[in-house]
């Protein structure tokens, strides 16, 4: 699949958060004593020190094997402009793998590594990770240092984490993100807020989603209904206006973008047969661009920043596919601009608007393909975001925190809810048990839970609160719990199990079956009319 460019011997893993896990590094960071490429072979010198990033890994007791493919001097979002060969996809021979991080996501898709570094300015972190089942973090601006990585856009790039699950690239990100007094373009974190002003703690997220047809590819548009239909379960779901920053994402290859990419390795781009004609072809766009041209780029960017600032005042996050579709490698040779620039719909604005993302597994495509999703935020709230993630993806929220579905006294604005708050619990999402849950009335009064094995009369599900808990209190709460209810497993509609209120099967009289209603707030609303 054509995903090193070089594999290196690993070393005696050191004492720390990451001890033994093994990571690639895409070939446009520094691992010092290999050469750093950026996929162009005339490049033999081996770098002499490791990346400032690269640095903390390691300290943290992380084992580098390799250095990956890439699209040539991070220029593309396909996978296949690298004179080392084309990735494909590890789910199929005949579809890309996504770039410009191509290899770094093959590596860790098909369990070479435990996780990879890759880099992102237009999405390159991002799509990869989206063509190959992963979960892809991609930091504020600054906050991961870029000292040691080959330019692209120096002002937008982003040194990116791709793992298989949200929890290995939590760890990883969290030893990622350090100030670097000799990066010029580093940032603090504690100077970053870290959340929505005047959020109320606990309270549900709000999501935004957008409120007009995305024209994507006919089976990612049915995956996308699918991701609609499921979004409740990160929290209230809105519809919004996202018209501003699709047009930002038509601004990153033209104006002072493309003029960036021009100053980081214009000179690199002579008539060598080893420089990808594609590569070329864009870059050199970016030269002939004016001063004048730069600042009214650079005054359209801000137009619609504002136009787009309001959103972030409303919600927690904004979720989008990664791309519009997953072409093959056929339809990349046939127009090999056009395909790239449409990936980069929905990933290009958000270096360009200062925004963090976090890429993650929808509902698979009809065809088997995966769906890659995304969840976007303000800069400093990438905990906001990798949390969330954790939700969609049935992981805790955070080391050492459980999810725990309610359904009664315990649910928002009912009289036993401040049991949950003052135990540090937080509310993670709104779902609905499976079909084969019903409910009953119990002492108290309370509503009982019970999974019936028969599947001859289904019910529609019942209305639950999904908490993270911090697991050290699970076992004073589930303390307060009388009988005949128990926190035991249960199962949501979606397919996860979790904990949750169940009733034993001794409270489960027929005489009091009030599943018809749906949820306890529409028994009490019954009851009280």
């Amino acid at each position: 699949m054509n995903e090193w460019i070089t594999r290196v011997d690993p070393i005696e893993p050191a004492a720390g958060p990451l001890h033994g896990l093994t990571m690639a590094l895409k070939d446009n960071i520094d691992l010092a004593g290999v050469p750093t490429t950026a996929g162009d072979p005339r490049t033999t010198d081996p770098a002499e020190r490791n990346a400032f990033v690269v640095d903390q890994l390691i300290a943290a007791g992380a084992v580098p094997l390799g250095k990956t493919n890439l699209d040539q001097y991070a220029t593309g979002l396909v996978g296949t402009r690298s004179p080392y060969g084309a990735c494909h996809s590890v789910f199929s021979p005949n579809h890309v793998s996504g770039g410009s991080s191509s290899g770094s996501a093959v590596a860790v898709a098909s369990g070479q590594v435990d996780f990879a570094l890759g880099t992102d300015t237009a999405g390159s972190g991002r799509v990869p990770a989206a063509f190959n089942k992963l979960v892809g973090i991609k930091p504020s601006r600054g906050l991961v240092s870029a000292r040691g990585v080959v330019p692209a856009c120096r002002s937008l790039d982003c040194v990116t984490v791709m793992a298989r699950t949200v929890a290995t690239a939590r760890r990883v990100f969290d030893v990622m993100v350090a100030y670097d007094a000799d990066d010029a373009w580093s940032r603090r974190a504690s100077d970053l807020p870290r959340h929505r002003p005047g959020r109320t703690p606990g309270a549900a997220a709000v999501i935004g989603v957008p409120d007009l047809a995305l024209d994507l590819d006919p089976l990612h548009e049915q995956a996308w209904q699918e991701t609609l239909d499921q979004a409740h379960r990160l929290g209230e779901v809105v519809k919004v206006d996202v018209r501003p920053l699709l047009e930002a994402a038509e601004l990153l290859y033209s104006g002072p973008w493309l003029a960036e990419r021009w100053l980081a390795f214009g000179d690199k781009l002579d008539d060598d047969p080893a420089v990808d004609p594609i590569v070329r072809s864009i870059v050199r766009g970016g030269a002939a661009l004016t001063a004048a041209e730069a600042f009214a780029g650079f005054d359209r960017l801000a137009t619609l920043a504002r136009a787009s600032e309001g959103l972030w005042t409303e919600l927690d996050a904004l979720l989008l596919p990664v791309t519009p579709g997953h072409p093959t490698l056929a339809e990349v040779v046939a127009d090999p601009i056009g395909v790239n620039s449409r990936l980069g719909r929905f990933t290009n604005m958000v270096n360009l608007l200062d925004l963090c993302a976090v890429a993650f597994p929808g509902p698979d495509r009809a065809d088997g393909l995966p769906f890659g999703v995304q969840l976007l935020a303000p800069a400093g709230h990438d905990d906001v975001i990798i949390d969330l993630a954790a939700v969609w993806c049935g992981e805790p929220v955070s080391d050492g925190e459980v999810l725990l579905a309610v359904a009664g006294a315990h649910l928002t604005g009912q009289p036993l809810n401040d049991e949950l708050v003052r135990r540090g619990a937080r509310l993670a999402f709104e779902a609905r048990t499976a079909s084969s849950y019903r409910m009953y009335l119990v002492d108290g009064p309370r509503p009982g839970l019970t999974r019936t094995l028969s599947a001859s009369e289904p019910g529609p599900g019942i209305e639950v609160e999904v908490w993270s808990l911090p697991a050290a209190e699970l076992g004073g709460f589930a303390a307060t719990v009388e009988p005949p209810l128990a926190i035991g497993p249960l199962d949501l509609s979606d397919g996860r199990r979790i904990l949750g209120f169940v009733c034993t099967a001794d409270g489960a009289d027929p005489a009091r079956d009030i599943t018809s209603y749906g949820g306890w707030r529409a028994y009490l609303a019954g009851r009280s009319t």
